[in-house]
């Protein structure tokens, strides 16, 4: 799967990745009313209005795009609904040819681990019949657990050429509570980066490991020497537009050539008409003011990789 991710980006030349994390707050009016007319102000009419939202945007983007990024957070708190309007997500975005990663953030040991990746990446045995569960192409994966928790997703990732993106360096202020603690003289998340490589060497597709890391794009610096710990790491990076990270700070993230990364963006990408920017839009062109946020945001990290290059 990595090496379709990168194939994805070659063709679109765009190192993005769309966050799909729907808040009702993001939706605009005339979907909720509909939904709400049909099912009620329930969980089922949160989660049709989240799932129309979605396939608005999908509809908007998927050409010029590699990838997306629903955060399953954002679909359970509407309960089993919200779960079911994740699922067809995932499913429509990968019927329109995009790389899904789900953003689950799991981490666990032992059977609960194999379960989640089983879950997500995996297929299980009912009875006489091999059934798939959520069925994304990614997963990402919390590794405080070390590598118990990590190992059952490696071997689902070795069976089904999947991969994983590990939680190294997050984008977050109180990241560094943790993260940046000093072990041996070295951060934290310096010794995660070594065993992502490490895990990530028995797991090579043509040209990067099926096992990737998150490190966000608030901490460039940090950035720039994970680079070089996880040589053959691709790394998802958070933290692009709302959460402050812009195009001149991902260089680092990068390698020469252009790859080596994919930046998500989320609220600012799904909510950008409700940005002074793309004021123009308005609701009912939510899904276009989408898509010119996505063509802003290929060309300010284009920009910065060529600035870079010169």
């Amino acid at each position: 799967m990595i090496n379709r991710l990168i194939e994805k980006i070659r063709k679109t030349q765009a190192p993005i990745v769309v966050g799909l994390d729907p808040m009702l707050s993001y939706i605009p009016g005339f979907i909720k009313e509909k939904a709400f007319s049909e099912y009620g102000e329930t969980l089922e009419g949160a989660a049709e209005a989240i799932w129309q939202f979605n396939k608005g945007i999908v509809d908007a983007v998927y050409d010029i795009i590699p990838a997306v990024k629903p955060q399953i957070a954002m679909y359970e708190q509407f309960g089993v609904p919200g779960l079911v309007s994740y699922k067809k997500t995932v499913d429509y975005c990968k019927e329109k040819g995009l790389v899904v990663i789900g953003d689950i953030k799991r981490g666990d040991i032992g059977s609960t681990s194999a379960a989640y990746a089983a879950g997500h990446l995996g297929k299980v045995q009912v009875g006489s019949t091999v059934c798939t569960g959520f069925g994304e192409d990614f997963a990402t994966v919390n590794p405080y657990l070390g590598s118990d928790g990590v190992k059952p997703f490696l071997e689902v990732c070795r069976e089904e050429k999947k991969g994983i993106f590990i939680l190294v360096k997050t984008s977050n202020p109180s990241s560094g509570e943790f993260q940046d603690r000093l072990i041996e003289g070295r951060p934290l998340y310096e010794w995660v980066g070594e065993k992502v490589a490490e895990w990530g060497s028995t797991l090579m597709g043509e040209e990067y490991s099926y096992v990737g890391a998150v490190v966000g794009a608030t901490y460039p610096e940090m950035g720039k020497v994970l680079r070089a710990v996880m040589p053959k790491a691709f790394i998802l990076v958070p933290g692009y537009g709302a959460q402050g990270g812009k195009g001149a700070d991902l260089v680092h993230f990068f390698h020469p050539d252009g790859l080596g990364a994919i930046v998500n963006s989320s609220r600012g990408i799904i909510a950008a008409y409700r940005q002074e920017k793309y004021a123009a839009f308005q609701e009912s062109a939510y899904a276009d003011a989408s898509r010119q946020a996505v063509l802003d945001m290929k060309e300010d990290i284009a920009a910065a990789l060529s600035h870079r290059e010169a």
